[in-house]
C-alpha cells in the first residue's frame, strides 16, 4: 500500500511539473511542444497518475458517496482536464489559454489540498 501511495505522489508531482513546462513552452510558443516525446509523456504521466490513484481508493474501500473530499477531488479534475485542454490544445487567443493554464494549476492545488485536508472544501477551508 505505501508503495501504491508513494509512487501516486511521485506522479502527482511530475504531472505537475510536467504541465507547468508545457505551460510556460506555450507561453514562449516553443517548438519543444510540438515534440513526440511532450506529446506522449504527459499522457503515460497521467496514466499512472490516475491508476495509483484508483487502486488506492480501491484498496482502502474509499467511495465517493461516502467522502466528499474524494467526490471533490474528482470534480477537480474533470475541471483541470477541461482547462488543461483550453490551454494547450485549443486555437483560441493566447490571454485566454493562459488564464485557462493558470486555472488549471490553481484546480489542481484544490485537488491536492482536498487530498491532504480529507475536506471538500480543500484550501477554501483555511478561509472558512
Amino acid at each position: 500500500m505505501i508503495l501504491i501511495k508513494h509512487l501516486h505522489l511521485t506522479f502527482v508531482a511530475l504531472s505537475l511539473i510536467s504541465f507547468t513546462l508545457r505551460g510556460v513552452w506555450m507561453m514562449k510558443e516553443s517548438p519543444l511542444l510540438q515534440a513526440k516525446l511532450t506529446k506522449i509523456l504527459p499522457h503515460v504521466i497521467d496514466t499512472v497518475l490516475l491508476v495509483s490513484g484508483l487502486t488506492l481508493a480501491i484498496s482502502l474501500g474509499l467511495q465517493p458517496g461516502e467522502h466528499p473530499w474524494l467526490v471533490a477531488k474528482i470534480v477537480g479534475l474533470v475541471a483541470y482536464i477541461a482547462l488543461g485542454v483550453i490551454a494547450l490544445k485549443s486555437k483560441r487567443a493566447k490571454k485566454v489559454r493562459v488564464v485557462a493554464w493558470v486555472a488549471a494549476i490553481l484546480s489542481f492545488g484544490f485537488i491536492a489540498s482536498a487530498a491532504i485536508t480529507k475536506s471538500a472544501a480543500g484550501f477554501f477551508v483555511v478561509l472558512l
